[in-house]
């Protein structure tokens, strides 16, 4: 991502949810061991109390906004397409990302509609529960991105609350521009099963989930598994696997990345800064493990503060810095 050659050109477009996240952390929560529960834990309090909050941290949210503040941050020209209400939330998310140096002008602002909300309760081991309300971003329509608009180098796509049709016809348009794509799919669309993505992986230049939703998706209990039914030339598979690292695998090639084992305080928006920080890095820079290194950093200095985009990195980490993480190639 050089100067854009065009002024209405942006080195990145990030499209996916907005909303306000508030972080309640209290050491009265509490994990419980219980089958009751789908996790098999349970974050409790004591039923009829009144709980104290011993940190309270309101800050936006959103696979979209998380992802654009990470290239923002790292000196790329970013815009966000995004729904939020014309509510007062709405007004806020807008301010913040415009103070983030983020381009605002392709986010739908929906009259009467109320802005994502979300609620996340913490324990004081940065595990959490998060409460939802999705608001406006739970459903986006072809009008919400204005295409017509988007040109940029890359697009960087998230969750579109399971609307495939939409996320393909974005793929399709990026590859009509000669752009590439990287795809952080939601829940949602890995639902839909692999055979709603066949037919456009091979547009798609960095696909990117962690192990259990790409296990979901193809059906593949490994990874060299998962890597053979997803991967297309020139394409790069990333798998990242919380604790245990990341895999990223192109063209035959598979490189493994570890962690410095930095304390979680939160994990909140560490996907979304992985992934954003891999491309940021990947399109300086066309390596895998520098990639793979610069997003690790990246995920690690925003789990050691509550909210997603506290601990973005303020530039590209030294050399120095890489060398923290461990790299290995396996193929």
């Amino acid at each position: 991502m050089d100067v854009a050659e065009k002024h209405n050109m942006y080195d990145v477009i990030t499209i996916g949810a907005a909303v306000r996240d508030v972080f309640l952390v209290s050491k009265e929560i509490k994990l419980v061991k219980s089958s009751k529960f789908s996790t098999g834990v349970g974050e409790c309090v004591a039923f009829g109390t009144k709980i104290d909050v011993d940190t309270f941290v309101s800050t936006t949210g959103g696979g979209a906004t998380n992802a654009a503040a990470t290239f923002s941050n790292l000196g790329y020209r970013a815009a966000v397409v995004c729904r939020v209400g014309d509510d007062r939330v709405g007004k806020s998310v807008l301010e913040e990302l415009a103070d983030a140096g983020i381009d605002t002008k392709l986010v739908r602002s929906v009259k009467g509609g109320e802005t994502g909300y979300s609620t996340l309760l913490t324990a004081p081991s940065g595990e959490r529960t998060v409460l939802v309300y999705r608001g406006v971003s739970a459903e986006f329509e072809a009008k919400d991105v204005p295409l017509k608009s988007c040109e940029a180098k890359w697009f960087y796509l998230t969750s579109l609350g399971g609307n495939m049709d939409l996320s393909k016809c974005i793929v399709r348009h990026a590859g009509k521009c000669e752009a590439k794509v990287a795809w952080n799919p939601g829940g949602k669309e890995i639902a839909k099963g692999y055979s709603a993505f066949d037919d456009v992986l091979d547009h798609v230049s960095v696909l990117n989930m962690n192990r259990e939703e790409a296990e979901k998706l193809t059906k593949q209990k490994t990874v060299k598994g998962i890597f053979k039914k997803l991967s297309r030339p020139g394409n790069v598979i990333i798998i990242t696997d919380g604790t245990k690292g990341a895999q990223a695998h192109r063209d035959g090639q598979t490189i493994w990345s570890g962690t410095t084992g930095a304390k979680a305080i939160s994990r909140t928006g560490a996907g979304d800064a992985f992934g954003s920080g891999f491309v940021s890095a990947l399109a300086k820079k066309d390596d895998l493990a520098y990639a793979l290194a610069v997003a690790t950093l990246n995920a690690e200095s925003v789990i050691q503060s509550f909210g997603a985009k506290e601990g973005i990195l303020k530039k590209f980490p030294t050399a120095k810095q890489v060398k923290t993480i461990p790299i290995k190639p396996l193929s």
